[in-house]
């Protein structure tokens, strides 16, 4: 089952695709993970990556699609694949619907993490990660524990996005209503949307996810 999770930055994205790697044996393809380990691979495509990247350009959809396309030739994976932060545009979703379709694959259903945008800013304001297994925190909600270590690896290293601040999300979130959120609209022209309320309790959205896939 291959799946795309769409939703503003903070919504919760890479947390349910953290629960749905460990759940289903899916694999998370993050489009900045991906990058950061094609520049340090060595393979052809990975130099063109690196070439780009160090000249300080923007690596083009094209390379993203290669890498995407790099993915799915592995089959070792059962559960499929969770596409997190990529598409991003209607054009990227054409030419990720081309390549689904050119790999004899399909994109089975499309998540939105509904959100509301003051409550959000409001939980991304107060958010936190370990630095080392990046299991994510907030202030009111689920603190940091009070002996300092995280409570999954045992870190002491919590860090927070510089850019998780009231000013940057607002732009954040700008960009991504501008670029992103047509994209609701084009998945549900395809009747493969499906809406969960982004701002649950983890498990609670957790086991929404869960009923739109099974």
């Amino acid at each position: 089952m291959n799946i795309i999770l769409l939703g503003p930055p903070g919504a919760g994205k890479g947390t349910q695709a953290r629960k749905l790697v460990d759940g289903r044996d899916m694999v998370q393809l993050s489009t900045g993970d991906m990058l950061r380990a094609a520049r340090t691979s060595g393979t052809a495509m990975g130099k063109k990556v690196a070439a780009v990247m160090d000249a300080g350009n923007l690596v083009t959809d094209d390379i993203v699609i290669g890498l995407i396309r790099e993915q799915l030739e592995d089959t070792s994976h059962a559960g499929g694949f969770i596409f997190d932060g990529f598409p991003r545009t209607l054009a990227q979703a054409d030419a990720l619907a081309e390549l689904v379709a050119e790999m004899g694959q399909k994109i089975h259903h499309v998540v939105e993490m509904a959100v509301d945008d003051d409550a959000l800013v409001a939980r991304i304001t107060a958010r936190s990660t370990c630095g080392e297994c990046g299991e994510v925190y907030n202030d009111n909600t689920k603190p940091w524990p009070a002996d300092g270590k995280c409570a999954n690896c045992g870190s002491t290293n919590q860090t927070r996005r510089a850019d998780d601040n009231e000013d940057s999300l607002k732009t954040r979130l700008m960009a991504y209503y501008k670029q992103t959120s047509p994209l609701v609209g084009y998945y549900y022209a395809k009747g493969q949307l499906s809406a969960v309320n982004g701002l649950g309790a983890m498990d609670e959205v957790a086991g929404e996810i869960a009923s739109v896939l099974d």
